[in-house]
């Protein structure tokens, strides 16, 4: 039971690389936090750590949302006391992601879930993460943030960079302070995220890529390891580089 007693929130967990991490350190004895858009998902994964015996709670809110975000925050310390790990997980690209057909207000949304909601969700538990003088953030960030292109979207890499960035400025902003930052950067997941694309990958396709369970055990992976330890950066990448030529060509008579 390595996370015995500790209070982990996990964003965007209703679904995926959350839902999963969620499970995880619920079996770790952890007093799971998760955190998401959609009340019913987050009701469904909370109904499968109650019914093993572990503890949870969901709250359905947009992690862009400042308010809502510091409420949230509030409200577990006032049930817990505490915050040990944060999973900044939360985030999506958007249908259109060539330059000229995205629109603005997928922009934003893409910018908004997956860079000011980490912002906003590290900004909320670090003051009692301060006080505890221990603490573990864990932000996902994606290879779209170092190898961009229009598979993933230029808002959504430009975002994950920034959440990479932002990483490294956690450690430097709050060195000596007992909290450690971490940014897990995957590859190709096979996550229902993958089906927003312009041209979803196929089943084959799928079966190469990095697995939503791999990506859950590196987060239980930085989440336990002891507190004098940090991995800042870990990087996850699938062993076969598939041939995405045949996409390439479609997106590119999709936009001619």
């Amino acid at each position: 039971m390595k996370l015995k007693e500790q209070v982990c929130v996990i964003t965007g967990g209703g679904s995926g690389i959350g839902r999963d991490a969620a499970l995880k350190m619920a079996q770790e004895d952890a007093k799971v936090v998760i955190v998401g858009r959609t009340e019913s998902k987050l009701d469904a994964v909370k109904s499968e750590i109650t019914a093993t015996g572990g503890t949870a709670v969901s709250y359905a809110l947009d992690v862009a949302d400042y308010d809502a975000v510091q409420q949230m925050v509030r409200d577990v310390l006032e049930k817990f006391g505490r915050i040990d790990v944060l999973v900044n997980n939360a985030g999506h690209s958007s249908h259109n992601r060539r330059l000229l057909n995205t629109t603005p207000e997928e922009t934003r949304s893409v910018i908004d879930s997956n860079l000011i909601g980490t912002f906003f969700c590290t900004q909320a538990v670090v003051p009692a993460m301060l006080k505890a003088k221990s603490g573990t953030i864990i932000n996902i960030s994606s290879l779209a943030a170092v190898t961009p292109g229009p598979f993933s979207g230029f808002a959504y890499g430009a975002a994950k960079s920034g959440v990479i960035n932002f990483t490294e400025f956690l450690n430097n902003d709050l060195r000596n302070t007992g909290i450690r930052a971490s940014v897990i950067i995957p590859g190709e997941v096979a996550t229902p995220i993958l089906d927003k694309r312009p041209i979803p990958p196929d089943d084959d396709a799928r079966t190469t890529m990095v697995d939503v369970a791999e990506t859950s055990a590196a987060i239980l992976l930085i989440a336990t390891l002891p507190q004098r330890s940090n991995i800042p950066e870990l990087v996850i990448r699938p062993t076969m580089h598939r041939d995405m030529a045949g996409e390439v060509v479609e997106l590119d008579e999709g936009n001619s």
